[in-house]
């Protein structure tokens, strides 16, 4: 799967300075994301930053880290792109699960710019024209 640079949110404000520059983008969630704030957080943090740039062109990857409950939560939830680590005991499972659900599993989270690092906003521009 060939995604669009990705760029890991922590909230709503850093999905619009996302999705801002019109470009396509991966609206990628922090390491083990799923655990700490929930697949409901997330999927309310992209439907309203889609809401306010509907046409922007944007994937989005719930992180998982190694947790395969909160992988398969977040599929009963409705993501359909989750990153758990390949590493990961119940990988298979969870794959197996997504595939029937037209989902996907990802073993690694793909590169991306975090907007929590010092003067990743300034950035930002560059590296979504890759």
């Amino acid at each position: 799967m060939i995604l669009a640079p990705a760029v890991i949110v922590h909230g709503l404000p850093d999905a619009l300075a996302a999705l801002r520059p019109g470009r396509a983008v991966t609206l990628l969630s922090a390491r083990g994301a799923a655990g700490y704030a929930g697949v409901l957080w997330w999927r309310e943090l992209v439907a309203a930053a889609r809401a306010v740039h509907p046409a922007a062109a944007a994937r989005d990857v719930l992180d998982c880290a190694a947790a395969p409950g909160h992988a398969m939560a977040a599929l009963r939830g409705g993501q359909r792109l989750l990153v758990l680590d390949g590493d990961c005991p119940g990988f298979a499972a969870v794959a197996g699960a997504a595939a029937t659900l037209g989902a996907q599993v990802l073993p690694a989270a793909p590169p991306a710019l975090d907007l929590a690092d010092t003067g990743a906003r300034r950035r930002l521009a560059g590296w979504l024209v890759g």
